[in-house]
């Protein structure tokens, strides 16, 4: 059987492998601690819970536009102007099968064969591959965690050339935390308004901040981009509805109407009662969210506090989101059972088969050396799965 080669210059998603290999080992009695998945582990709240039941018992259950009912469009909408200072029109706005789905059209609506993609790096796993996926080039940007895993507005105009058609901005980052400031977000602007890329502004932790800092993103700071920015969104962070797959993009409306073409031929809409339950979500208040910003706080800080008691673990302050980014490239030279361990990845593995703790390793994420630990699990675990990777440190020499 041939299996085309845009399927095979990609790889598997390394959070869902580790994930899914944690659960199977929990299936079979072991007593296995996950960190891997950015999952939070609270219940949907009950009004959107209700509200999904409601409209499953009231026959809501048949096909609907694909960009979504009006309705949920007025509702993030709403949001936007209401929570980010940004105003959209139904048009200007399509609801997706997650935030991933909406990143995953706006790439193939946007790259052609040879185009380029800058991301910065460390970045979500799933950038480069999608933009592989449409034909495109990822073109990466590092950043050091010296300046806070910041961006510097040089290194995004030394990467930009005549075949950047988009650039991709994550703040509050997965998999770092880092939140990025006005002055970054201005300086970005500033070099991006030489160009005529597309700006995707990957805005799913905007409610999941620590720094006591309003959530910004580039358009914030230059309102004269969004002819040509694309902003993406969803629940599933925030309201805890990551099985739910609600996501959506807002921006410009060639984009948008191609971002439809192409969700037309592939999934068409959002699963109907879910909308329904999107809205009761985007309308119902966020207290509920901040309650469980609240939690991940007390989390972040205790996390922060363990690995700051770890001999060869250094982890970054947190700004935002729900993971560490814990430096290990101090432990990779060290000698475990009489070999060195060398890399991130074996040093995850030592982690999952040997003291039972899940975390995903950096390499993947563009940053050999790392490590990421979603905290978006209960204190107990949090408890029992840092007092296994202290025992692995101690247990190195």
């Amino acid at each position: 059987m041939k299996i085309s080669r845009r399927a095979a210059a990609i790889q598997p998603s390394p959070t869902l492998a580790i994930t899914a290999k944690a659960k199977a080992m929990v299936a079979q009695g072991i007593d296995v601690v996950s960190f891997g998945a950015g999952e939070p582990d609270f219940d949907t709240p009950e009004h959107v819970k209700d509200a999904a039941v409601a409209a499953i018992g009231a026959g809501f259950t048949k096909y609907t536009a694909t960009p979504g009912i009006p309705e949920l469009r007025r509702a993030i909408a709403a949001k936007h102007e209401r929570e980010n200072g940004l105003k959209y029109e139904e048009s200007e706005i399509i609801a997706t099968v997650g935030a991933k789905h909406a990143l995953y059209n706006a790439f193939q609506a946007l790259v052609d064969e040879g185009d380029e993609v800058i991301v910065v790096a460390p970045y979500w796993v799933s950038y480069p591959d999608m933009v592989k996926l449409a034909g495109g080039q990822p073109v990466i940007v590092e950043t050091r965690v010296e300046d806070g895993f910041v961006p510097s507005p040089d290194a995004i105009r030394a990467a930009l050339t005549d075949r950047t058609v988009a650039v991709v901005l994550n703040s509050p980052s997965n998999p770092t935390g880092a939140v990025w400031s006005r002055e970054a977000l201005a300086g970005i602007a500033r070099v991006l308004e030489g160009h005529s890329c597309t700006i995707i502004t990957d805005d799913i932790y905007e409610h999941l901040i620590y720094t006591g800092e309003k959530f910004i993103n580039i358009l914030n700071v230059a309102p004269q981009l969004r002819d040509r920015t694309l902003v993406v969104n969803g629940l599933s962070k925030s309201f805890s509805m990551t099985g739910w797959r609600i996501g959506w993009a807002a921006g410009p409306k060639p984009l948008i109407a191609a971002m439809q073409k192409i969700q037309d031929q592939s999934t068409s809409n959002l699963t109907s009662f879910v909308q329904k339950a999107a809205i009761a979500a985007l309308t119902g208040g966020n207290a509920c969210v901040e309650r469980m910003r609240v939690k991940f706080d007390e989390r972040r800080q205790y996390v922060q506090k363990r690995f700051a008691a770890m001999p060869g673990v250094e982890c970054a302050p947190i700004g935002g989101a729900f993971y560490a980014f814990a430096d290990v490239r101090a432990l990779c030279p060290k000698h475990y059972k009489g070999q060195a361990v060398g890399s991130d990845t074996r040093l995850a593995e030592i982690l999952l088969e040997d003291f039972l703790v899940a975390v995903v390793p950096g390499a993947p994420f563009g940053a050999p050396g790392f490590m990421r630990l979603s905290f978006a699990t209960s204190m107990e675990q949090l408890e029992k799965g840092l007092d296994r990777i202290e025992s692995f440190v101690q247990a190195l020499s």
